[in-house]
């Protein structure tokens, strides 16, 4: 049995596709709500945690991930715990698995991260994803596991490098939006995705990810998913701030916190991110999209 902890869209969406492959699913919610998609035979839900499952699926939002597990961590089915959340703790700077090594130390932690769409998802059309997990066992056992015919899982030990693709994808992805949104063309969203991605691998290197996975599923792969099309929450997001219209989406999006996070541990670990520090500043009402690209075109020239 599957238990997936966190009914939004993408919980939601991976309790129906895991439905589907044939697994048993357990689909908490924190409170009694109508599902975000329509639910397959064999899902169950609960507003009580499940007491025992084969793995657990942690599907809530990036900043609350913390605060969950340190309310719950110690409660939590006797089974591997699989991080979904994309971000970076705004308040710590950790990772998920670092935040999950601190409040639940006893589980043995992986990553699910990369390119998917939950409606996609949940209507059954096919993705691949990446699977992070340093212990190789444990990680193959996952990747069968949560393999289906509609979504295929890549095995990687790189958690640092893993986590940090789909981080920093959102903070790039509000930057497309924004580009977009201004009006500045699709000129100006390619040369903002391909420097965008260069700063992503330069401090995921630093801080000791595998430049490679930045090529794979969870880097390259989510970077372009989500910084063209509006159905990525960080690209409308990024959308309504370069037409003027403001933070208000009503949905979370994770690289808001995360823009200043990932500034955090640039400086902490001597790396130049220009364009993450200046979509963080927009983010932070600081500076307006104008001023924002008067300030990237008057950079120094360099070479590539």
């Amino acid at each position: 049995m599957i238990a997936i902890l966190g009914a939004g869209a993408f919980g939601t969406a991976l309790a129906c596709v895991l439905a589907r492959g044939g697994q048993q699913v357990t689909l908490w919610s924190r409170r009694e709500k109508p599902p975000v998609f329509p639910l397959p035979e064999g899902v169950t839900q609960t507003q009580t945690l499940p007491e025992r499952a084969d793995a657990t699926l942690l599907v809530l939002p990036a900043q609350q991930t913390a605060g969950f597990l340190a309310e719950h961590g110690a409660n939590l089915p006797d089974a591997p715990l699989v991080l979904c959340a994309k971000g970076i703790d705004k308040q710590t700077g950790e990772m998920q698995t670092a935040i999950a090594a601190h409040h639940a130390p006893d589980l043995q932690a992986a990553i699910l991260t990369g390119p998917g769409f939950a409606t996609e998802i949940a209507n059954g059309l096919p993705t691949a994803l990446t699977l992070a997990c340093e212990d190789e066992t444990l990680g193959k056992a996952l990747q069968q596991q949560l393999s289906t015919d509609r979504m295929r899982l890549y095995l990687t030990d790189d958690v640092t490098g893993a986590q940090l693709g789909g981080a920093l994808k959102n903070v790039v992805a509000i930057g497309a939006g924004i580009v977009i949104g201004a009006g500045l063309g699709e000129s100006a969203r390619a040369a903002l995705m391909t420097r965008g991605f260069a700063e992503m691998r330069r401090l995921g290197v630093a801080m000791g990810g595998r430049d490679e996975t930045f090529s794979g599923l969870s880097g390259l792969g989510d970077l372009a998913l989500t910084c063209a099309s509006p159905l990525s929450r960080n690209f409308a997001q990024g959308l309504a701030l370069g037409a003027g219209e403001g933070q208000a989406i009503g949905k979370t999006v994770e690289g808001i916190a995360t823009a200043q996070a990932a500034c955090d541990l640039a400086e902490k670990h001597g790396i130049d991110m220009p364009l993450t520090r200046v979509i963080a500043a927009v983010l932070a009402e600081k500076i307006s999209v104008p001023q924002a690209m008067d300030a990237l075109l008057s950079r120094p020239l360099k070479q590539e």
